[in-house]
């Protein structure tokens, strides 16, 4: 892979939340620990399981990261 799922996610960023995706990408930038270099499923799983208290469900992440795998064969 060549992007980190941080670098990906980033450009859902709005400065007006629209939707789960935006907001999931606001909250994870103003996330200073967030694994910002990792494109690893199970580290990043793991601490949003941990530390993503602003993520909705898991299910989101795992609907964002197929979206970052599919955009990552390209």
């Amino acid at each position: 892979m060549n992007k980190s799922f941080y670098h990906f996610l980033m450009k859902f960023r709005q400065p007006h939340l629209k939707d789960d995706i935006s907001k999931f990408a606001n909250d994870a930038y103003q996330d200073h620990s967030f694994p910002k270099h990792s494109d690893d499923y199970h580290e990043l799983s793991a601490y949003l399981e941990l530390n993503g208290e602003y993520l909705p469900s898991l299910a989101l992440f795992d609907h964002v990261w197929d979206l970052y795998l599919e955009a990552e064969k390209k």
